[in-house]
């Protein structure tokens, strides 16, 4: 299993063919409380850096964006029902989607946990 992390604070971990995707702790604590998700459908094709899915708190709204490109598999149904899973589990039950990857150098690029620490230790 290999984790991966974008600029944009979402995390991609991929274990045999499936990719979950989710934001990062840093992420959930700078939202506030989660009330809100919209997880993208099966069969969406995503695009690197384009909007995947939605998720509102009590200080904003944000969007999440594709960490790579490919196609949703499943969305995080659970989200609906309790959204504040974001902020109790954000690398955990609190994921947003699961998706094939396109392009195997597109995650490779990705930031490794190394490096995402060293890139919110500078913000």
């Amino acid at each position: 299993m290999t984790i991966r992390f974008t600029k944009d604070h979402e995390w991609i971990k991929l274990d045999g063919g499936v990719a979950t995707v989710g934001i990062t702790d840093y992420a959930q604590n700078a939202l506030g409380d989660v009330v809100f998700v919209e997880v993208p459908d099966a069969g969406k094709v995503l695009e690197q850096g384009k909007d995947a899915a939605v998720v509102e708190s009590v200080k904003a709204a944000s969007e999440i964006y594709a960490p790579v490109d490919g196609t949703v598999l499943e969305g995080n149904a659970a989200l609906g029902d309790d959204p504040s899973l974001v902020n109790t589990a954000p690398e955990g039950d609190g994921w947003f989607f699961k998706m094939s990857i396109k392009d195997m150098a597109q995650f490779e690029a990705l930031m490794d946990a190394d490096a995402y620490k060293s890139f919110t230790e500078g913000l």
